[in-house]
């Protein structure tokens, strides 16, 4: 007869209660049998903390609650802390002494984790604790593990991913329905997939925090979100859908990382690619990142990218597998990160096919100017279209050869300066 095998709890203390916490706290009260007969953990949630009190009625953790999250970092039974208050201001505080105080940590802020998320790793290392951060990329799709785990064996030449729900449901409705970018927004906010200071997503801020921590793990090397080149969606025009449509192609938000033989080609910005790309069919609010590996070859994770649900699993997901380490005494290897010596390739030096409208005055003259300074910045025009004219402004689409992202901001800044530009440019890089 097999010997039982007492399960010492493990406590857990909880700061932030918005969308995401409260959706953790229900799968805690929901799953805590589950837990304890599936996966050998008794996690009991013991702390909560939130500016808020409402919300802890609303979880019926009244008995529990506090406003002030120290008091879950100081409670000495606390085992775990999550923190999903988000931002750097006092979240970064709750964090950094919570791992000071010997407190192992889960959380779902990409903001830290890509401004600070070396420094925090380290101090984790040094006290033999872990932060575990899967839900701070991509909401439920497993990224973060996969490449710290199941990928581990490839050396990754490429990560690219749709990783911001708001945008790519702006540029859904914007291609399938023509929809301005104003009227898609608003859409986007009446729907809850956008805050009401929508800046962050539409600016591409975003996914630039999240392709920051992504290049972080698939290179071994250190990148924070300042050293992003970024650019948001909104220039864009339902013109430039219908455009790209025509030219066999989709307008997608991605965050690019690439390994280059001069360093890691790293950005972030709206991007046409080819209508059969596996990225190209990933509409609404999903999140979808592309991976290639040098042995397991094209590899794409999908699903929600943000909701209670998709988060709060993610949370979770990284809350049991500390807690079973934790239950079982079993010290994972600490994840070093920068170890390889790989450099960031500068935007200027990258060097990809270029979508370019030019909003001109309808006059002869025109089209000669502008095809003169493309040739004085050797530019190699793929194609050029001319749309038809209204209220006396004609659009002209050109689409070049691979070129370097220098001499097409040479292209535009000489085409400024021909006094040729009824209004401002757009341009929209192409991946083939």
């Amino acid at each position: 007869m097999s010997q039982q095998i007492e399960i010492k709890p493990v406590k857990v203390g909880i700061i932030g209660l918005g969308t995401v916490g409260g959706g953790v706290v229900k799968i805690l009260q929901e799953h805590h049998d589950d837990f304890l007969r599936d996966q050998g953990v008794d996690i009991q949630l013991i702390a909560a903390a939130s500016s808020d009190p409402a919300e802890a009625e609303r979880l019926g953790i009244t008995d529990i609650f506090s406003t002030d999250g120290y008091n879950v970092i100081n409670n000495p039974d606390v085992d775990i802390i999550i923190e999903l208050v988000g931002g750097t201001g006092i979240a970064k505080e709750f964090i950094f002494a919570a791992v000071e105080a010997g407190k192992r940590v889960v959380t779902a802020n990409k903001a830290i984790m890509a401004t600070s998320g070396h420094e925090l790793l380290a101090l984790a290392g040094s006290k033999g604790l872990e932060v575990a951060f899967e839900a701070s990329v991509g909401g439920g799709i497993p990224i973060i593990g996969a490449l710290r785990n199941s990928l581990i064996g490839n050396r990754i030449e490429s990560v690219m991913g749709i990783v911001n729900g708001t945008t790519n449901y702006m540029l859904t409705r914007m291609g399938e329905s023509g929809l301005d970018y104003d009227t898609a927004l608003k859409e986007a906010q009446d729907k809850g997939f956008a805050e009401a200071n929508p800046s962050a997503d539409v600016e591409g801020a975003d996914a630039a925090a999240k392709i920051a921590i992504l290049t972080t793990l698939a290179y071994n090397t250190e990148v924070i979100l300042d050293q992003v080149p970024t650019e948001g969606i909104t220039e864009l025009s339902p013109v430039d859908l219908e455009n790209a449509k025509a030219m066999g192609k989709v307008i997608k938000l991605l965050g690019i990382a690439n390994r280059t033989p001069e360093g890691i080609d790293m950005r972030v910005h709206p991007t046409m690619l080819p209508a059969d790309h596996a990225l190209a069919s990933v509409n609404g609010v999903m999140n979808a990142i592309f991976v290639v590996g040098d042995a397991v070859g094209d590899t794409m994770f999908y699903g929600a990218g943000a909701g209670s649900g998709p988060a709060a699993s993610a949370v979770v997901g990284d809350l049991i597998e500390v807690a079973q380490r934790l239950t079982y005494d079993i010290t994972r290897p600490f994840i070093r990160f920068g170890t390889e010596d790989a450099p960031l390739k500068p935007l200027d030096d990258v060097v990809c096919g270029y979508y370019l409208r030019l909003p001109v005055p309808d006059k002869a003259g025109v089209v000669a100017a502008t095809a003169q300074v493309f040739a004085d910045n050797n530019v190699s025009i793929k194609s050029m279209v001319q749309d038809d004219a209204q209220d006396g402004t004609a659009q002209l689409i050109y689409v070049t050869h691979p070129t370097r992202e220098k001499d097409i901001q040479a292209t535009l800044a000489g085409i400024e300066a021909a006094g040729v530009l009824a209004s401002a440019p757009v341009f929209i890089r192409i991946e083939d």
